[in-house]
């Protein structure tokens, strides 16, 4: 009798479940193949069939990451300007535990990004990516006279990234000063710090 045939997609669905917890647990410092191997509970021969690389494993972890990241559930944003930019920031930052693990894994690649050109070129479009969405609330802003109108919203945008990422690592190595609402009152202490930016 020949073997059942082998539904690819969905064991590549499996390897995509099993990554991520791998993720969830040891970061990309713990991502191996023989770590996600052990997780489904197979062998690294049959892993490396869908991923014959650790570096081909690394760029599916960070497509899986970035997809987790889009979906993730976010508050409602009812206004534009600086109510709006708010609600992004403090969507970005590690509040509540799905946030948290999710930080905790985007820093966690860091390290890896950074020894690897093509890795390193990927992160960088990101942050192209994260200042252009933080732009039009940033115009919108300027345009409802929240900032001044001479405000260059691009270096706005690229201040305000750095500034949440920064938040995120403090959050992440001190929780215990950084709990949710003290990030909140940062966020808005930033915020209102906007209004008077030449």
């Amino acid at each position: 009798m020949a073997p059942a045939p082998v539904d690819h997609e969905a064991r590549r669905g499996d390897v995509s479940q099993a990554v991520w917890r791998v993720l969830a647990a040891k970061g990309f410092g713990g991502l191996t193949l023989r770590a996600v191997a052990a997780e489904m509970d197979v062998s690294t021969g049959l892993l490396m069939h869908y991923f014959p690389t650790k570096r081909a494993l690394v760029v599916h972890a960070l497509e899986l990451l970035e997809k987790s990241s889009a979906d993730r559930p976010r508050r409602a944003r009812p206004q534009e300007g600086l109510a709006a930019l708010r609600v992004v920031l403090l969507d970005t930052l590690p509040i509540g535990r799905d946030n948290t693990a999710r930080n905790r894994i985007w820093v966690s690649s860091w390290d890896l990004a950074l020894a690897d050109e093509g890795l390193c070129a990927d992160q960088g479009e990101r942050y192209v990516r994260m200042r252009a969405a933080l732009r039009p609330h940033l115009e919108a802003a300027r345009t409802l006279g929240e900032i001044p109108a001479t405000a260059d919203v691009d270096h706005l945008a690229a201040t305000a990234v750095a500034f949440v990422h920064g938040l995120v690592v403090q959050a992440l190595f001190d929780p215990q000063r950084f709990p949710a609402d003290t990030q909140a009152a940062v966020v808005d202490t930033f915020i209102e710090g906007l209004r008077s930016e030449p």
